[in-house]
């Protein structure tokens, strides 16, 4: 009886809910035109159980970016889908099915400068960046900043190497202190991680640490070259900056720290787990940084 059911309604949609139509195939098929409405009452529309099945990748899809992800980066898993009918779901479909179910990306906050600007420093240092953030080829232009993260057992500073090209974070370093050490071990870090081009070119602000005499020697020992944008111009790190924003709207603003060591897990988690992994950057066209760490060794591996 359903499979009849299910034949008249298949009908009856290119007969435009023609009734007399509907009854000459209730007729045809032996069956009763009221059956075949109330079953039509009952039975969910194929538009409603393609949207109930594209709810369900939606809701993973915002689960997989940790409650981060906006209307177009659960668009972009979606279309990764090897399901043609998820894969093909639209941005307006996915934007309306989202806030249906309450499906809300935290919001970042307000940008606020740290940077304290050196006042006995190395000689000036010019900007080889000038706001273009984009590399060629992994290990060649990397940025890099300091942040730090509340704890009730005090402050946690963090200080991060970023590559250009890739966006991963491939080094980094915490500490109780703001020391030149702390991000001279975000350097070497870096270094052990990424095979870094002869004159690699580094990125930062113009803090106390990045214009020491003890970094500039540390950047010479990497056969590195430093480069620097303007105090309290956040434009002119942006990459760095743009980092931080996401670390702290992503992951330490929506959590108490009771101690050093517990932050300390949760950001190595979210740097070398899902930031680096996982989540999907809007600059790499939706696509991770090992994604592209990875396309970039394999068209090396061919082309050689």
């Amino acid at each position: 009886m359903r499979d009849k059911f299910a034949l008249i309604a298949a009908e009856q949609a290119d007969h435009h809910d023609d009734v007399l139509a509907v009854t000459s195939m209730c007729r045809a098929l032996e069956v009763s035109r009221s059956g075949f409405y109330d079953w039509v009452r009952a039975e969910p529309s194929a538009r409603a159980v393609r949207r109930a099945k594209i709810a369900v990748h939606l809701k993973a899809a915002f689960t997989l970016g940790r409650g981060t992800y906006g209307t177009r980066r659960v668009h972009a898993v979606l279309a990764r889908s090897d399901d043609p009918e998820v894969a093909s779901v639209s941005l307006d479909l996915v934007r309306t099915l989202m806030q249906e179910n309450d499906l809300h990306a935290c919001q970042p906050r307000a940008y606020r400068v740290t940077t304290v600007s050196g006042q006995t420093a190395t000689p000036a240092i010019v900007d080889h960046m000038r706001r273009d953030f984009t590399a060629t080829a992994p290990g060649t232009r990397l940025v890099g900043d300091i942040t730090y993260i509340r704890t009730w057992t005090g402050w946690l500073y963090l200080a991060t190497v970023i590559d250009c090209h890739t966006k991963a974070v491939i080094g980094w370093s915490m500490a109780e202190h703001m020391r030149t050490d702390l991000i001279c071990d975000a350097i070497t870090m870096a270094a052990e991680n990424v095979d870094l081009a002869p004159g690699a070119v580094f990125h930062s602000d113009r803090g106390t640490q990045y214009t020491s005499t003890q970094f500039a020697a540390h950047l010479t020992k990497h056969n590195m070259v430093g480069s620097m944008g303007r105090t309290g111009i956040c434009w002119d790190n942006a990459m760095a900056e743009s980092f931080f924003a996401a670390l702290k709207n992503e992951l330490i603003y929506r959590t108490a720290y009771p101690t050093r060591q517990s932050a300390r897990r949760a950001i190595v988690e979210y740097i070398e787990v899902f930031y680096n992994r996982i989540r999907l950057h809007s600059g790499l066209g939706y696509r991770t940084p090992l994604e592209v760490a990875t396309e970039y060794r394999e068209n090396l591996s061919q082309a050689a």
